[in-house]
């Protein structure tokens, strides 16, 4: 087992040259991409279990980085935060205005009753998404393919566009 932690060690680090550059790609800051860069490398470190022998390396790396900052910006998109201008930059957040809760929860309303007006075959894997399971632990808990777990999803959603729009 040790031969095969080194041999993963070995060939992590004779494949990272390209993840700086392309880390700063995608953040546009050297920074950012400093910290996207080493949380990549430990995210395989950390899973190097699941890495599988003969896999292209370059390419798993690569996914892993995409991952992590997609989910880091879907993350920071959600945090609704703005910058105050002042000299010290506090973050304010921006839940001061205030809302019709009436026809928010007359949406919400709409919005799970057409859910749950889905078929079967696509509610079930929808709502275990929108609960916040990544697509293959919905794959594994449903015991179907990864791509079959996508599609349902994605015709889901269709469904749902569908149906919300005609109110």
């Amino acid at each position: 087992m040790k031969s095969l932690n080194q041999s993963f060690d070995q060939l992590l680090l004779e494949n990272t040259s390209f993840l700086k550059p392309f880390a700063i790609n995608l953040t546009r800051d050297k920074d950012a991409a400093d910290d996207l860069y080493q949380d990549t490398l430990c995210k395989a470190l950390a899973n190097k279990d699941k890495y599988q022998q003969g896999t292209n390396i370059r390419a798993w790396l690569f996914t892993i980085m995409r991952n992590i900052f997609i989910n880091n910006y879907r993350r920071k998109s959600k945090q609704k935060t703005i910058f105050d201008n002042s000299p010290n930059e506090y973050l304010l957040h921006t839940s001061a205005t205030v809302k019709n809760q009436g026809i928010t929860n007359v949406q919400l309303k709409e919005i799970r009753k057409a859910i749950h007006e889905l078929p079967e075959i696509f509610k079930t894997p929808f709502l275990l998404y929108f609960e916040g399971y990544r697509y293959h632990e919905i794959a594994e808990a449903l015991n179907e393919p990864l791509g079959t777990i996508k599609s349902r999803i994605h015709f889901a959603r269709k469904l749902l566009k569908e149906q919300i729009s005609r109110y």
